[in-house]
Order: structure tokens, then C-alpha cells, then sequence
């Protein structure tokens, strides 16, 4: 009888998962905070506030995720190199829990990445590798993983499915834990952004789990793929350009993007986004990133729709990360118009809509 045996021994497995285990019970929950809204327009407005993560963004929960995939996968074990293809945050949190495994990173990313997060990745411990051409990231990836038997832990395809979207303290469940107590505790509009796509896949699905009437919009910046995809219905839509807003949007659809449980999406300029980040900074007194900026566009959008209609409820979208990261970048009055965007059209949109909840962006 011919037997084949490929186990490998377990104690660092066991291990592995022990220490993301206590990282994660060390760790509380991030705080849902209500943006300041005129109570006469019967909308509330919460940012669930995923800065607070110790690695300082929404993508500290994609990396534990993938981490933990790719480990219970038997991709991952002791003295694996891991190498990801990012433009910042989720290189950030994945260096982090690589250190905290003992294990080498790589983050393979635009040479355009702002300095704040580049020295982020480094004081993590992990090290940086360029690439001139964003689309280029993916395929030099995994030739680095190839060239030194790391493993490419490609966020891009393992986004959607790592994570479990029934439960497990996702930031789907988080959401309506935290909002069970408020005036309208199921929110009429979630409002995200997409760069792998597992977040909006993640909620998405959750609410057609849970029979929940929300509804999930995708907001995306210029130049991403993701609502061409979608608009079009082709999965395999590209520009082949850059997203000048750090940690969405895409030069193609990812295959962690799941159109079907997206309820809408909406393109917002750069200008809005920018604009918006800036605008909400001034009104929560403390910066808030790019990313933010766009679901908050969207967000202010939804909500005067609603205002304009009658409806009252609730909208939820993230505070993805904090702005000191960019202040070399969105808000550096140089870079933006090294950027060649005005910014002021976008400011009286905002303006109109703080003073009226009318909106004409």
C-alpha cells in the first residue's frame, strides 16, 4: 500500500495563531461616532472610526484576516518571507503582523506612496520595493515570492474570502452591535469604498444574512476601475490608471470585488474627496485621510437625497484612516495643485450642503 505524507509539524501553527489570537483579545472594538448633522434634518450620520487600530487604519482587520487564511491554508509557515502588493495601509498592518510572527515583509508598491506610510512599513520592520507603474505591483510581487520561496499573499484575490462575512466580529456585525441603541439602529445606507473590495463584499453579503433592509453604496475616486466594472457589468474592466486617493480604487476590477451586493455606486472627483477629507477634519477637529473624504461625499450625497424626499434614518460609512499620514499630500495646498485640482467648486458643495442639506455635487 503506497502512503504520501506532506504534514509538517504543527507547534508553530498553533502558535502563530495563538499570538494573533491574543492580539486580537488585547484589542477593543473600534468606536462608532456620530458626525454632527442639524437635528431638523431628521438624518444621523456615524463614522465607525477604524483609525483607532493599533496599526492605524481599516486594513489592520484585512491583515489579521489574511494572515490568519493564509497560515490555516498551509501557505504561510515558520520562515516565510511574505510579500504583498499594497499601496500603504494594508502593507502597513500585514508588516505589523509579520514582526509580530517572527517573519520577514516585503510590500511591493508605487514608488508614489506618501513618506508617512513608507516609514510606517519600515518601523514595523518590514521593507519597501517600487515599482514606477501601479499595475505593475501584481506581477512583480509574485516574482519576488518566487525568487526567494515567499509566499504573495495577493489582498487583491483573498480579500472577499478571508474574512467570514456571517460573523466573527467583521465590521459588519461591529456596525450593528454598536448602532442597536440609537434612534435608527438599522441604517438606511452603508457607504465604503472599495481597493480589494472585501470590505463592501464582507458587509454586503452580511446584510442579505442578517435580512436587513440597508442598502450598500460603493463610492469610487477618478480614474478606479470599480464602477466601470460595474456599470458596465464587465469584471474584467480596466483604465490601467492610478488612484491619486491612497487605499482605493483600482487601474482594474479586483477579484474581491462582488458587484452583485452593492446596491449603488457613486463616482466622486478627487476634488470632492480631497475637499471632503479637509472639511471633515475642520468639523471633528482631528484629520481624517483621503479615503474618508470619498465615503463622506457619498454619505452627504445619500443624505440630502434622503432630506430632499422626507426620509428620516441613519447612514454609516468609515473613518478609514488619519490624515496626518497626508500631510504631504491632500493637505498640502502645493501637492494638490501640483495635481492640477481646484479645489473650490468642491468646497461650495460642501458649504451648501453644511448650511441647507441640499446638494449639487
Amino acid at each position: 500500500m503506497k502512503q504520501c505524507d506532506r504534514s509538517v509539524p504543527r507547534d508553530w501553527v498553533d502558535n502563530a495563531v495563538r499570538l494573533i489570537d491574543a492580539d486580537t483579545q488585547r484589542s477593543a472594538d473600534t468606536h462608532l461616532l456620530r458626525y454632527p448633522l442639524p437635528a431638523e434634518w431628521n438624518v444621523q450620520l456615524y463614522l465607525k472610526d477604524e483609525s483607532t487600530h493599533i496599526t492605524g487604519s481599516l486594513k489592520h482587520r484585512l491583515a489579521r484576516s489574511l494572515f490568519l487564511y493564509a497560515i490555516c491554508n498551509g501557505w504561510v509557515a515558520e520562515g516565510t518571507t511574505v510579500v504583498e502588493a499594497s499601496s500603504g495601509s494594508t502593507a502597513v498592518s500585514e508588516a505589523y503582523f509579520a514582526k509580530l510572527l517572527g517573519l520577514d515583509f516585503v510590500a511591493v508598491m508605487p514608488a508614489s506612496t506618501s513618506p508617512q506610510k513608507i516609514a510606517l512599513i519600515e518601523a514595523q520592520g518590514g521593507s519597501c520595493h517600487f515599482v514606477q507603474r501601479p499595475p505593475d505591483m501584481y506581477t512583480e510581487a509574485v516574482r519576488l515570492a518566487a525568487e526567494c520561496g515567499g509566499h504573495y499573499m495577493d489582498q487583491f484575490t483573498h480579500a472577499e474570502r478571508a474574512t467570514d462575512w456571517r460573523g466573527n466580529n467583521n465590521i459588519a456585525e461591529s456596525i450593528f452591535e454598536q448602532m442597536t441603541l440609537e434612534t435608527c439602529p438599522v441604517p438606511e445606507w452603508i457607504v465604503v469604498g472599495a481597493g480589494t473590495g472585501g470590505t463592501s463584499a464582507t458587509i454586503g453579503r452580511y446584510i442579505r444574512y442578517r435580512r436587513h433592509a440597508t442598502k450598500l453604496a460603493v463610492v469610487d475616486p477618478e480614474n478606479s476601475a470599480f464602477y466601470g466594472g460595474y456599470e458596465t457589468g464587465d469584471s474584467g474592466y480596466e483604465t490601467g490608471m492610478p488612484s491619486r486617493i491612497e487605499g482605493i480604487g483600482r487601474p482594474r476590477v479586483e477579484p474581491s470585488f462582488v458587484g452583485q451586493v452593492v446596491d449603488r455606486m457613486i463616482e466622486v472627483p478627487d476634488a470632492g474627496s480631497i475637499a471632503a477629507a479637509r472639511h471633515a477634519s475642520t468639523v471633528i477637529g482631528r484629520r481624517v485621510g483621503g479615503s474618508t473624504g470619498t465615503n463622506l461625499w457619498g454619505a452627504f450625497a445619500l443624505i440630502a437625497e434622503m432630506i430632499a424626499a422626507g426620509r428620516t434614518g441613519s447612514v454609516v460609512t468609515l473613518l478609514c484612516d488619519g490624515g496626518d499620514r497626508y500631510a504631504g499630500t491632500y493637505f498640502n495646498d502645493d501637492w494638490v495643485a501640483a495635481q492640477d485640482i481646484s479645489l473650490a467648486g468642491a468646497q461650495a458643495v460642501l458649504s451648501k450642503f453644511a448650511a441647507t442639506g441640499s446638494w449639487t455635487g
